[in-house]
């Protein structure tokens, strides 16, 4: 699964668990709860969509990886890969 579809997921999901965040301008680089109005709950909101949609689990020493959208596409990346048969 390419980056994009990685960011297009992570967006999919903060769409649902903060509809009020504008996503237009969310720029890959800055912390996601500094860009956009989340809290913690939205936080683990977006762990539990991960978890229920595809599977993947994020223990939680891994949610500082998730910060941004560039390090949710680092983390998520191999996890994604490894659920798409070859």
């Amino acid at each position: 699964m390419g980056d994009l579809n990685v960011k297009k997921i992570i967006l999919d999901i903060i769409s649902i668990v903060a509809p009020d965040a504008d996503l237009s301008d969310v720029k890959s680089d800055v912390r996601l709860r500094d860009q956009l109005e989340m809290d913690s709950m939205d936080f683990l909101d977006i762990v539990m969509e991960l978890r229920k949609r595809y599977k993947i689990e994020v223990p939680k020493e891994d949610y500082p990886k998730l910060a941004s959208l560039d390090s949710c596409v680092e983390y998520l990346s191999p996890k994604f890969a490894a659920l798409t048969p070859a």
